[in-house]
């Protein structure tokens, strides 16, 4: 299934750690250069907002680097979530064209 998918999305669920240890699997994987797809989350009324605090205070103390913290895209509605990733996937494509370029 990761080999067909396009990307990957959590939604607020109430498997607990199941869903927190696949989302944690394919930001990993991202980080390693595993695959190159996004990684989704649907933060449907704040369910992620203190993961989200807490990766990003992660950041800051230096445990993850402040260059893949990209790599987790979050919006409040499923519409919100695919513009982003959308949005973040053409931003991607121009930089590659600008290193081509050069």
């Amino acid at each position: 299934m990761a080999r067909r998918s396009n990307a990957f999305v959590a939604l607020p669920s109430l498997r607990g750690y199941g869903t927190l240890e696949e989302l944690f699997e394919v930001i990993t994987w991202a980080q390693l250069g595993i695959h190159d797809k996004l990684v989704g989350l649907l933060n449907v009324d704040k369910y992620y907002n203190s993961l989200l605090s807490f990766i990003d205070k992660v950041v800051v103390e230096g445990f993850i680097n402040p260059a893949t913290r990209h790599i987790i895209i979050s919006a409040p509605t499923k519409k919100e979530l695919v513009k982003k990733l959308e949005e973040y996937l053409r931003h991607l494509g121009k930089l590659v064209r600008d290193i081509w370029e050069k």
